[in-house]
């Protein structure tokens, strides 16, 4: 890992094992982009790298050179309007009305390891060897604001992470109304974009477009990184498969609104940017001030999607997810929310948490309805104080029950949010986001507290520490279940509205930090209506998220296969629910419905008490399972094999960091009649070793990489069960252990 600066051509060479990342001081002293791919050799002169040429109808900054033209080169941290027509990465409006920027190169500095980015969650590393940074110095001498980019290139994998920072150095003040994390322009469009889209129960769908001229972009104006888009793309080579060919990624490590684009001019140049969404961005600098944009970090393979993901999974696994759950094996629960919703008492609650207790469940948690007037959704939300009418003892005595049982007690709480009809409104009505005078939209039937406020974070961070410091609470799921609409502050002048967004987020990350500090023992957990904000800012706080309320074993096939292109197994929160299911009232297998869920966190959604005793020794068995595994599954490295938005059979697998060990996952969504011989390749095998399947066949790991695992109900190999009957949406599991 080096970080190179070539002083005769002012030319930057970011370089690990892997990738390079190279720029340098343009003419006029803004910082051009010059390469970004596969590691090549350095050298003091990359200059043949930076094309120029006169083009009709194109602005040139000087009289005397008509081949230099900002519209057409490729620039680290672009602003629009002097003679680059493209949207750029920073927009300021200063006091006489001008928006134009001139951002020049000053100097520079490097230092080992990664800056902590103040009021904001990143990537971060325990030894300064793990990772250099860069940093670059660049001023507007006529606004006088001090712009710095951020780059650390990390040891291993082919990993950048950027932002930029903006200080106010002059005498007036200006209003920053676009601050993007990063821009990268590529020299060529020859790539496909992948995005991931849904809404809520579908979450991370992947979906695939060519490049084309114009601008294709997602994002959220929604409060939150949403349901419909997470701040995550891929652009890939057309030709790129999961195992092959060049892919990178971008991803926000942000909770709030956000922007993903990228622009193809009409040259095939690309350029990308993504960073807080400038719609309804207006940040105020006073003279002093700064503004620290969030982190984005990208990642390229020459060894496709999966490589691609791999490198995701174990940086936001080890290097983003933090505290003293982010190794530790995670605990299986079982949450009530399905099994009760509203309905329960603490008498109930304990016969569930004592009947999940014989099947080997070490978790019981309490989900909606245990604090103020919470007997529906209409009422209570904001009123943190049990229920005693409900639990007698509160969440001390009920906590105190759980765990005499032999397990740990966890609850759910929504911080974010307040009903109508609810003491803290009716003392507060002024802590709601709401205009003057304008009606406040509701969405299931509540209101967003006005998080950009330290005092109502504060009162929050006193009713919920009370809670936790009193009862023997070792989880919290922490959900937020609305979009904001409405978004004004009456805490805020009229000229700091545009803030309200971001600064709201950073209320979100100040209560989890304040929390996750002062009990670091407790397991956190993020949900959002499910899968709404399972974003990498998340992950900072929490190391696990609900990956959606969609519990229905085919649909998170899909769900957990998307999600997986970026996060961590470990990340994804999954359980076992009832059948019908609650979501799309479909009918499978309790073996498939673990299967599934076994590639997660594990858990149950359900009382078990409503199982036939023949379906509890089940829960046994497939608890011991996850037991068994799940170092293997929360620290191996996961390969996607088959995809269910393109087959039937869907596949994925996870091997151990010393390939001794292997688990995949097999499944086959509909019944077919009289099938063809089927076989499935894996990935991630030592081709050296040995492998025993189930304790049955042995086959080499070349073999079982090249010629495959035979899948098909045959008499030969290692298939389904051969009395296996026919019939929809059936699953098996094969354990590969290397032998001699």
């Amino acid at each position: 890992m080096h970080i190179y600066f070539h002083e005769k051509t002012k030319t930057f060479h970011l370089q690990n094992d892997t990738i390079s990342y190279i720029m340098t001081v343009l003419p006029n002293g803004h910082m051009g982009q010059l390469y970004y791919g596969k590691r090549i050799h350095d050298r003091e002169d990359f200059g043949y790298l930076l094309e120029t040429a006169m083009r009709s109808h194109s602005a040139y900054i000087a009289d005397d050179n008509t081949n230099y033209s900002l519209e057409h080169l490729r620039q680290e941290y672009p602003s629009y309007g002097s003679s680059d027509f493209r949207q750029g990465a920073i927009e300021v409006l200063q006091e006489n009305g001008s928006r134009i920027s001139d951002f020049v190169y000053e100097g520079y500095e490097t230092c080992g390891g990664k800056p902590v980015l103040p009021g904001l969650p990143a990537t971060y590393t325990e030894d300064d060897s793990e990772a250099e940074t860069l940093r670059i110095f660049l001023k507007d001498p006529i606004n006088g604001l001090e712009l710095t980019l951020l780059y650390t290139i990390f040891n291993e994998g082919g990993v950048i992470a950027r932002s930029a920072c903006i200080k106010n150095t002059g005498e007036q003040n200006v209003h920053l109304l676009k601050a993007l994390s990063v821009c990268l322009d590529l020299p060529d469009a020859n790539y496909e974009m992948i995005q991931f889209s849904g809404s809520w129960a579908r979450e991370r769908y992947p979906e695939y477009r060519r490049l084309h001229t114009g601008i294709q972009s997602v994002g959220s104006m929604r409060g939150h990184s949403s349901h419909q888009q997470n701040p995550f793309i891929v652009l890939k080579r057309p030709e790129t498969t999961e195992f092959m060919g060049e892919a990178m990624g971008l991803s926000l490590v942000y909770s709030g609104n956000f922007l993903a684009q990228v622009d193809v001019d009409t040259y095939n140049t690309t350029r990308v940017t993504m960073g807080i969404h400038p719609e309804w961005f207006d940040w105020k600098l006073e003279p002093g001030e700064s503004f620290q944009t969030p982190e984005a970090v990208i990642v390229f393979s020459k060894d496709g999607l999966n490589g691609m993901s791999n490198t995701f999974h174990k940086l936001y696994r080890t290097r983003l997810a933090r505290g003293v759950w982010r190794d530790r094996t995670r605990p299986i629960l079982i949450n009530n929310w399905e099994a009760t919703y509203f309905d329960f008492n603490e008498e109930k609650l304990v016969k569930i948490a004592s009947k999940a207790k014989e099947c080997g469940v070490e978790l019981f948690v309490l989900d909606d309805g245990w604090f103020g007037a919470r007997r529906s959704d209409y009422a209570g939300l904001g009123d943190w104080v049990p229920a005693h009418e409900l639990l007698p003892n509160g969440i001390k005595g009920l906590s105190e029950k759980i765990e005499a049982l032999g397990m740990k007690f966890g609850l759910w709480i929504e911080p974010e949010m307040i009903n109508p009809d609810s003491d803290l409104y009716r003392a507060h009505p002024e802590w709601i986001l709401s205009v003057p005078e304008r009606r406040a939209s509701l969405s299931r039937h509540q209101w967003v507290l006005d998080f950009s406020r330290k005092d109502v974070v504060d009162h929050i961070h006193g009713m919920i520490a009370k809670i936790l410091r009193e009862s023997k609470i070792s989880y919290i799921k922490w959900d937020m279940n609305r979009s904001i609409t409405e978004c004004y502050s009456k805490a805020l002048p009229a000229d700091r509205q545009g803030e309200v967004f971001h600064r709201y987020i950073l209320g979100v990350y100040d209560l989890y930090e304040r929390l996750t500090s002062e009990f670091p023992e407790i397991l956190f957990e993020s949900c959002a209506g499910g899968g709404a904000r399972f974003d990498p800012g998340m992950l900072y706080y929490a190391p696990q998220a609900w990956t959606s309320d969609d519990t229905d074993a085919v649909e998170r096939m899909k769900i957990q296969y998307g999600t997986s292109y970026c996060y961590p197994v470990s990340s994804m929160g999954s359980h076992v629910s009832a059948v019908p299911n609650h979501q799309v009232d479909r009918l499978t297998p309790l073996k498939t419905r673990a299967d599934v869920a076994y590639f997660g966190t594990f858990g149950y959604e359900l009382d078990l008490n409503k199982l036939s005793a023949e379906e509890q020794e089940e829960v046994k068995v497939y608890t011991q399972f996850m037991k068994d595994h799940r170092e293997l599954i929360q620290h191996g490295t996961f390969y996607r094999l088959q995809s269910p938005f393109t087959c039937n059979e869907p596949a994925w697998m996870v091997v151990s960091p010393d390939k001794k060990e292997a688990l995949v996952a097999y499944f086959r969504i509909l019944s077919k009649v009289n099938e063809e011989f089927k076989r499935l390749r894996l990935a991630g095998l030592d081709p050296e070793l040995c492998y025993s399947v189930d304790g049955k066949a042995v086959r080499y790991g070349d073999e079982l990489m090249n010629a495959g695992l035979v899948t098909s109900n045959s008499t030969s190999g290692v298939t389904f069960p051969e009395c296996e009957p026919a019939g929809d949406f059936k699953s098996e599991l094969f354990y590969l252990k290397a032998c001699e």
